[in-house]
């Protein structure tokens, strides 16, 4: 027998593969919903709301304004990873994730009817900012949810690296659509895509809420979570309880991310308004090249997630953050050639290191936390990055690059943060192929902040 649910009969190893096939399904195809929504209001942004939603500004501060919207979706994430961070240790990690969807699902599909400047003047913009900020919150909530829920019903601590980073899968994924979906609506004639083909995408994102909704209605609670519910292990306040308990981690876990998340929105999001208004390429060449980029990573994330498993989550983190350091100025070297066929290939290359810190960084920080506090404590500290990385990364590089005229400037940004997450990563505990199913302030602690060695 496997493992046990709360008031059931314990599971048989083939009930248990099944659930744990049901999880990752059921996380990766929810993931890649959330971020569907996520970066379609990141593409769009870039392509269309400077125009319609600030047409009285100038372009350049058209496009700082909209930016700002796009902002504050960041902004909600830490919130969000509070709110949901508390209920997924109180309640459970499957109820907490329906609840993140719907809101997530729900306030993407009310952005394709928000009216422009041309009927309402600014509300167009505020209540843009308004659904922004609940996109965000859902977001916040979803990503520690959706790990824990693959990583703790993993049978073996010798695969959780693997099997955790399939979640991660939803960012190419959701990206995947997301650019295939604006491209799709690109192609059609004259201003249509201007006046009503943007908005489509976002119409459709409630029947991809619909199934998401239906996978996630049929997984069982996580054995983990489950244990602590029989033992009467559930903490009050499990958001105080982590701050109070791993401060530490929660800050180093966010710092960790800086190499991960700011090249990243640089190289999805700002790269449409570089890459149109400065170099003068085509939108679909854009579209078509962060395309391919995202199939990559459908292979590449879960190929470093099992690496991870290898030669360890920091190690293999470490790599790819300073490989994120150096390739910041092979690649504006590559798209300020202006060739199609150097940014096509930059753009592409650009999520490779990405990945080599997407794959292993969902078990590198989840890991660190203890049972009982590890949805609120993994949510905050990954969510806080998108305060500090990811939300103001295309601000710093639109303003990096008024200032400067160069894409280098940019570059050195990038090795910044890279800088910034070596030393984070180098301070993190590794915990690869150690038992996490036991609380780490037992009498026989887990944790340790040398190179973990495999259980036997």
């Amino acid at each position: 027998m496997a493992a046990t649910q709360t008031g059931a009969m314990p599971l048989s190893d083939e009930d248990y593969r099944r659930q744990l096939r049901r999880a990752v399904i059921a996380s990766t195809i929810g993931t890649t919903i959330e971020w569907y929504d996520f970066f379609l209001y990141s593409i769009v942004t870039g392509l269309v709301f400077a125009k319609l939603y600030f047409p009285q500004s100038d372009p350049f501060v058209g496009t700082l304004q909209a930016f700002l919207i796009y902002a504050v979706g960041f902004l909600a994430r830490p919130v969000g990873a509070a709110i949901f961070g508390h209920y997924g240790d109180r309640i459970g990690r499957k109820a907490t994730l329906i609840i993140t969807l719907l809101l997530m699902g729900l306030a993407t599909f009310a952005v394709a009817f928000v009216p422009t400047y041309a009927s309402i003047g600014i509300w167009g913009a505020v209540i843009l900012t308004v659904l922004r900020f609940i996109q965000g919150v859902g977001v916040g909530g979803e990503w520690g949810g959706s790990v824990l829920m693959s990583m703790e019903w993993a049978r073996t601590n010798a695969h959780r690296g693997f099997v955790a980073s399939w979640p991660q899968f939803g960012v190419p994924a959701g990206l995947f659509v997301a650019n295939l979906a604006v491209l799709a609506m690109s192609e059609l004639s004259g201003s249509a895509f201007l006046t009503w083909g943007w908005r489509v995408p976002f119409f459709l994102s409630i029947v991809l809420v619909a199934i998401g909704l239906y996978i996630r209605l049929n997984i069982l609670e996580t054995p983990i979570f489950a244990k602590l519910l029989a033992e009467r292990r559930i903490e009050k306040t499990p958001m105080l309880e982590v701050l109070r308990r791993q401060p530490k981690d929660i800050l180093l876990s966010a710092l960790a991310r800086m190499a991960e998340q700011a090249p990243f929105y640089i190289y999805t999001a700002f790269v449409f308004t570089y890459g149109v208004t400065t170099l003068g390429v085509t939108r679909d060449l854009l579209l078509t090249a962060v395309l391919a980029a995202s199939v990559l990573e459908f292979f590449t994330i879960p190929f470093f997630g099992h690496v991870s498993d290898l030669i360890g989550r920091r190690r293999t983190y470490m790599i790819g953050a300073a490989a994120a350091g150096i390739f910041g100025f092979v690649y504006f070297a590559m798209i300020d050639s202006r060739s199609p066929t150097w940014i096509f290939v930059a753009i592409v290359l650009s999520l490779v290191p990405h990945s080599m810190m997407y794959g292993p960084q969902a078990a590198l920080i989840a890991e660190s936390f203890t049972g009982r506090l590890r949805y609120s404590g993994a949510s905050l500290g990954y969510q806080l990055a998108s305060v500090i990385a990811g939300g103001p990364a295309p601000l710093i590089a639109t303003a990096l690059f008024a200032y400067y005229h160069s894409g280098y400037a940019i570059a050195g940004y990038v090795l910044l943060c890279a800088v910034l997450s070596l030393f984070a990563a180098l301070r993190l505990g590794d915990y690869t192929n150690k038992d996490i199913s036991r609380e780490y302030d037992e009498a026989h602690p887990l944790a340790d902040s040398g190179p973990a060695r495999p259980a036997h």
